[in-house]
């Protein structure tokens, strides 16, 4: 007698896209779905306007505009305001966003160092990361005082002028930080940014050295910033935290102290996604 029991096939392993796939050509692009996603990342940025100034902003017929925003409608992506006859970001792109957030513990964890460090310095707290060479926020605790920063998550900032966008590339290796400068430029927005390439290198240089950067009026005049790195399990930068407020409340003598704080929380935050908190120093 013969055992017919025969052996099970190995598991299919699952896989995120077709064996062997390297093609990354245009051809793939699916033009319809990149346009739509165009016309969202627009009205994000925008904010509330009507169907001709995001069919300006585009620099696309509003026909063709209207047909994606209509789409969008249906899927709950987008909202129409009949009275201001303006399109804003609707609920399903927030519902969608806010899984980015759920994807890691490094926002659920440094909830409560944030809240910490606004009520240890009476001014809003930020957290960050790097996303393609910018700066992505990804929470804030906001201070009670009336004249106060706002960085709404999902808002994008360019790192050269940022106090977390500093705090990361000071930690970069050169390669990487001349791969950001070249991709996005050394823009001016005010008097203080550093818009020469070895001025940043000489202001990351003492961000390494003291370990926390300073945002001087680069980004807006008349807000000043104080970020602070958090690291991975590996020692490497992966996310930074930040104060912000009114030059007039954070004068340049108070930024030493005021670091103290901003470096507490950061390593609160390494510590709590199980990062190593020696690394950075010196």
């Amino acid at each position: 007698m013969t055992d017919s029991t025969a052996p099970a096939p190995p598991e299919r392993r699952a896989r995120g896209r077709p064996r062997a796939w390297t093609d990354t050509s245009e051809q793939n692009v699916i033009k319809a779905l990149d346009r739509g996603i165009a016309v969202l990342e627009r009205l994000g940025e925008i904010g509330g306007c009507t169907l001709s100034e995001l069919a300006a902003a585009l620099d696309q017929p509003a026909a063709s505009i209207y047909r994606v925003l209509f789409t969008l409608e249906t899927r709950g992506m987008v909202e129409f305001d009949a009275d201001s006859q303006t399109w804003n970001i609707g609920a399903g792109a927030f519902r969608i966003g806010s899984r980015f957030l759920r994807r890691s513990s490094l926002a659920e964890q440094a909830r409560p160092a944030l809240r910490a460090l606004m009520e240890a310095t009476g001014e809003t707290a930020n957290l960050g990361v790097e996303r393609h060479g910018q700066v992505l926020f990804l929470s804030q605790v906001e201070t009670h005082a009336a004249i106060r920063a706002f960085f709404p998550p999902g808002t994008l900032s360019p790192m050269h002028s940022s106090g977390i966008g500093k705090a990361l590339l000071a930690q970069m290796p050169p390669s990487r930080v001349e791969e950001i400068v070249k991709r996005h430029d050394l823009a001016r927005f005010t008097q203080t940014t550093l818009t020469d390439p070895q001025a940043l290198a000489a202001d990351l240089a003492a961000t390494r050295a003291r370990g926390y950067a300073i945002d001087d009026e680069e980004k807006n005049a008349g807000m000043r910033c104080v970020a602070a790195p958090i690291f991975d399990m590996h020692g490497e930068a992966v996310a930074g935290v930040s104060v912000s407020g009114p030059a007039q409340r954070l004068p340049q003598a108070a930024l030493p102290d005021l670091a103290q704080e901003v470096m507490r929380a950061a390593r609160q935050i390494t510590q709590g996604i199980g990062g190593n908190t020696g690394a950075g120093a010196g």
